[in-house]
């Protein structure tokens, strides 16, 4: 048998953090704990770190450091913390790392993600705002360094499993018509129109299938979420946005589709649970036990399909230009939603205008390409600030 791999687990907090870390712990003689990154959920990190023994932790800032650490160490850990993100990049690119879970929710997660990939790594994409925000430079550094990108999205770890072998050659050389992206439809697919304004945080985060940190719900509900997959899926498997289609599909089950010229449909099917593509790419291209329970056709009986409603879900729509446009927009588009979306948590704008101000960044600010990290990160900063300054010219 082979030495276990050292996986490091950039937002191991979260819920994608925490369901690597249940598949890892069903595999002790397949992977060990090398970090453990948490952003202000030091209690929880804590607990992490006392039952999987990291060599290091981060966390957001200094105090925090010291705090941990003193609890630590009173544990009897010699567990290293460190701070920021000098800390995620190190625990990213660290030679002994073999494996990395890139799980940080929104723009955070860019630069140490980055950083893993440079420096080789087994990269397992839950960030998919690193790859939206920094596209052709962030595939470019994988082709570079020859580090080996997995999707963890379900979506995306659903086309990953449906296409050949070999697509990275081009659609059309491989065969491949398009690709069906599937949606839920969050917990607004039936809501009148004329409610959808009053909404509250709360109902916007109650996803009807999935266990979701806030931000990921609320994009899911504005149906952003899909959109900034579209892109991903564009950038992941080299296609075009008009080969991608989003398919309204209630329960769940089916987590994409690929469609081939001959005619066949391949999906890939399972239970709503993040454990499983999390599994399959620990493991790729192996196949281990998630912990998931097995899909029950007879229970779930129907599978329904709709198109979606870009009327219901503006954000969809506004994503897919930004696909078409390219440059910095797709980065402006991220880092917009992420004030929006914050906006609305705080209940300083309602539901419906998270699109308003999308749109209105887009449109406000200058488009340009983005040809380093730098030119992306000042688009980002702009949206930011564009955003910003919507919601102080109306006293929000």
């Amino acid at each position: 048998m082979s030495a276990p791999q050292w996986i490091s687990v950039l937002g191991a907090t979260g819920s994608i953090g925490l369901s690597t870390l249940d598949v890892v712990g069903r595999h002790p003689d397949r992977y060990r704990v090398f970090a453990l990154s948490g952003f202000s959920r030091l209690a929880e990190l804590e607990v992490l770190c006392l039952r999987h023994c990291p060599r290091f932790a981060v966390v957001h800032e200094a105090d925090q450091a010291r705090h941990l650490q003193g609890r630590l160490r009173a544990a009897g850990l010699d567990t290293g913390v460190l701070v920021g993100e000098a800390g995620l990049c190190e625990i990213g690119a660290h030679p002994e790392v073999d494996v990395v879970m890139a799980a940080i929710v929104g723009a955070a997660g860019l630069k140490p993600t980055l950083a893993a990939v440079r420096a080789g790594k087994r990269v397992l994409l839950a960030n998919k705002e690193a790859l939206v925000m920094s596209g052709a430079l962030f595939m470019d550094a994988v082709r570079a360094s020859g580090a080996v990108l997995l999707p963890i999205d379900s979506e995306h770890n659903a086309i990953f499993q449906c296409m050949p072998a070999d697509y990275s050659r081009g659609l059309v050389n491989v065969g491949v018509r398009r690709i069906l992206l599937t949606a839920s439809g969050g917990p607004f697919r039936e809501t009148p129109l004329d409610v959808l304004a009053d909404v509250s945080p709360a109902q916007a985060c109650a996803h009807p299938n999935w266990s979701m940190g806030r931000k990921i719900s609320v994009d899911s509900a504005s149906m952003m979420n899909k959109g900034l997959e579209l892109i991903e899926a564009c950038w992941l498997f080299d296609a075009p946005p008009s080969k991608v289609e989003v398919v309204i599909h209630p329960q769940s089950v089916i987590h994409s589709l690929v469609d081939y010229v001959d005619g066949s449909v391949l999906a890939q099917l399972g239970n709503p649970d993040m454990r499983t593509p999390i599994a399959h790419a620990l493991a790729w291209p192996q196949r281990i036990d998630s912990g998931v329970s097995p899909l029950d056709l007879f229970t779930i009986a129907r599978l329904d399909f709709c198109p979606p409603d870009e009327q219901r879900f503006p954000c969809l729509r506004l994503a897919r230009q930004a696909a078409e446009a390219g440059g910095s927009v797709p980065a402006m588009l991220n880092a917009a939603n992420e004030i929006a979306v914050a906006a609305f948590l705080d209940r300083r704008i309602r539901f419906t205008e998270i699109a308003v101000i999308i749109e209105e960044v887009l449109n406000r600010e200058a488009h340009v390409p983005v040809e380093s990290l730098d030119a992306v990160l000042a688009a980002d900063q702009c949206a930011r600030n564009a955003a910003q300054a919507w919601l102080q010219e109306r006293g929000r």
